[in-house]
């Protein structure tokens, strides 16, 4: 809604707005003079990408006239294109939908099939869910409820906050997570301020924080890049308040300053890690579940990979992370006093008030917030006990193979829409003529105005580019290429792969990164007699290491946005995050992760060429013996 005007201001003379070019460089004419030609050029860059990149790469399909480099032209187009986003990341993806069919590498019916699939599916289904979560401000609740529990000693707060958004972002986007968790983690660092400096200002700071909640229900239906329209002012007391002072001048001031940097970070770094636990937690684990399927589907091998399965690997490696981030954020921004000024009485006193109130302020769990903490739980329930492996399951119940994930994540999606928001024979909502109306918990303009629809249009074309690399043959002669590591131990080659990968995804999107490595990396496994999973599933973990720019994923921007935490904060804890979280995986993957999906043992079906045949061969007479 558009602010309030005010007629006796309306009527002052308003100075002109500066003109702004397309890309917002400040050139006002008549004090600057016309845009430079550096400038005009600067403008275009996205238009000479568009056309130069592919005539550059043309003499590749041109002169070699090969499947594989003709597949190759197309991957790094695209990858060209994803990277500096000189057209929209979603119009990219669908690329391989005209181009795949015009150089007959695919038929246009398989490359329009590949656009929506199971997998693709599940990741509907799962985020209507996280919709319905959204429209009804469980998640609010949920956050608020667990503050309170933990209380406001620093240790314990950083703890409960990282915990509140790890679990959210499992099961819901971490962007929404983390534009919903940074306007109260600002107001907790206004009540710590404001108890620090003897409680001046008191009444102004309440009320800058009960602004600052209120951004909290604005911020997700807003660009995840910046803040919610409401929040201008927010952010810019903050960023008066907490970066303008080069050099504080207290003692106080420079505990407050590095206590806001690091529940800010942690809020960020959090919502990545908890993307990792669960299999529709983050676009990159929806990426390693379809292409699983499309791999072992074509060696008629059924795909180990299900959301309980993945819970198995995921999520004990992402707690284990989210420790290694608290232990990091009280050692580097706190410089391990996390007591001092801000245990006293007075400041943990006046934060746990201004939780309670805000908790207080949402009143009673409602109807419709009861409903959907059930279907949530069901789904939960529905996901975990479909498959357990040789223990059997409720999937057993129909033809095999029939029910999969998508089955309960679409049922239940179902069931949002015809699931009353209101009590039985409680219908408050009214027509025009007075009648009650039934309100369902969701509606389908909900969900077209909160859901991520350019995330399908990604996952396709990733599909496709599996497809199309498996067909085309560019997947093995990669992964033949590759065979130079095979020399070196298994698990230090996941290392170096995890290292690159992690440093990668800080300059392009995770998922984008996601599709163009997965068949390198279930080919380089097979190479090597090793289940394609051996590599892909660290690999794509260390996708979600998005720990150093505020470019690299949208929480770690609306975290910069706010202007509590400068670039040299975000790159310098996020190279540490990344040195250390690596080796987590590796751990994870040569323990539990291989117990549980034997990750060193080949599939017989994949069982292709005179390194799997030897495998194969050693590990039965090893067995027989």
């Amino acid at each position: 809604m558009d602010p309030p005007t005010n007629s006796s201001h309306s009527q002052q003379p308003q100075p002109p707005p500066p003109p702004v070019t397309q890309h917002g460089l400040d050139t006002v004419v008549g004090q600057c003079g016309r845009p430079t030609i550096r400038m005009q050029l600067w403008a275009l860059r996205n238009v000479f990408i568009v056309f130069l990149i592919p005539l550059v790469l043309l003499p590749l399909p041109v002169v070699v006239n090969d499947p594989k480099t003709d597949c190759a032209y197309v991957i790094l187009v695209m990858a060209v294109f994803w990277v500096t986003e000189a057209v929209p990341i979603a119009a990219t993806s669908l690329i391989p939908i005209f181009l795949f069919p015009m150089m007959g590498l695919l038929s246009a019916k398989t490359v329009s099939a590949t656009y929506v699939n199971d997998t693709s599916v599940m990741c509907f289904g799962s985020l209507i869910l996280a919709v319905a979560i959204e429209t009804w401000g469980l998640h609010r609740r949920i956050a608020l409820r667990i503050l309170v529990l933990v209380g406001a000693e620093p240790r314990r707060l950083m703890a409960g906050l990282m915990a509140v958004t790890w679990f959210l972002s499992v099961w819901i986007s971490n962007t929404a997570t983390t534009a919903m968790m940074t306007p109260i983690v600002l107001t907790i660092l206004q009540q710590l301020k404001t108890s620090g400096h003897g409680g001046q200002d008191k009444d102004k700071d309440i009320e800058h924080s009960s602004n600052s909640y209120e951004l909290a229900t604005l911020a997700p239906d807003n660009d995840p890049g910046k803040p919610a329209e409401g929040d201008v002012d927010c952010k810019e007391r903050t960023a008066a308040a907490q970066r303008s002072p080069s050099s504080p001048t207290s003692e106080d001031e420079t505990l407050h300053l590095r206590m806001s940097k690091a529940l800010s970070l942690s809020i960020c770094f959090a919502a990545n890690i908890g993307g990792i636990a669960g299999l529709t937690g983050t676009g990159s684990n929806v990426v390693l579940k379809g292409q699983t399927d499309i791999i072992f589907a074509n060696n008629n091998v059924t795909s180990p990979v299900t959301f309980s399965a993945w819970l198995v690997y995921g999520a004990p490696l992402s707690l284990l992370v989210l420790i290694l981030l608290w232990f990091w954020m009280q050692i580097y921004m706190l410089r391990c006093r996390c007591c001092g000024t801000f245990s006293n009485q007075t400041a943990t006193r006046r934060v746990n008030d201004a939780l309670k109130e805000e908790l207080k302020k949402l009143g009673p769990i409602s109807f419709p917030q009861w409903c959907t903490m059930i279907f949530f739980g069901l789904l939960t329930v529905l996901w975990v006990t479909r498959d357990f492996g040789n223990f059997g399951g409720w999937g057993r119940i129909f033809k095999p193979k029939f029910a999969s994930d998508s089955t309960p994540a679409i049922f239940i999606s179902f069931l949002l829409f015809i699931c009353p928001a209101d009590p039985p024979f409680c219908f408050r909502k009214q027509n025009d003529v007075g009648e009650p109306t039934f309100r369902p918990l969701l509606t389908w303009k909900d969900v077209q105005e909160k859901m991520a629809w350019s995330l399908y249009l990604l996952f396709g074309a990733g599909f496709s580019l599996a497809k199309a690399s498996q067909e085309s043959g560019l997947s093995d002669w990669i992964g033949e290429k590759l065979q130079v590591l095979a020399e070196l131990n298994p698990y230090l080659t996941m290392l170096i792969l995890c290292y690159i990968v992690s440093f990668a995804t800080q300059f392009m999107s995770n998922v984008a990164l996601a599709t163009l490595i997965m068949p390198i990396m279930a080919k380089m496994a097979i190479n090597i007699g090793f289940s394609p999973l051996f590599f892909m599933f660290p690999v794509t973990v260390a996708t979600s290491f998005s720990f150093m720019l505020p470019i690299a994923t949208p929480p770690n921007a609306i975290v910069f946005s706010y202007g509590t935490v400068g670039v040299a904060d975000m790159a310098i804890s996020g190279l540490v995050m990344n040195i250390i979280s690596v080796p987590v995986i590796v751990l994870a993957t040569a323990t539990w992760g291989n117990a549980f999906f034997d990750l060193e043992i080949l599939p017989s079906g994949f069982v292709k060429g005179p390194t799997a045949i030897s495998h194969l061969n050693a590990s039965i007479s090893n067995t027989t013996t």
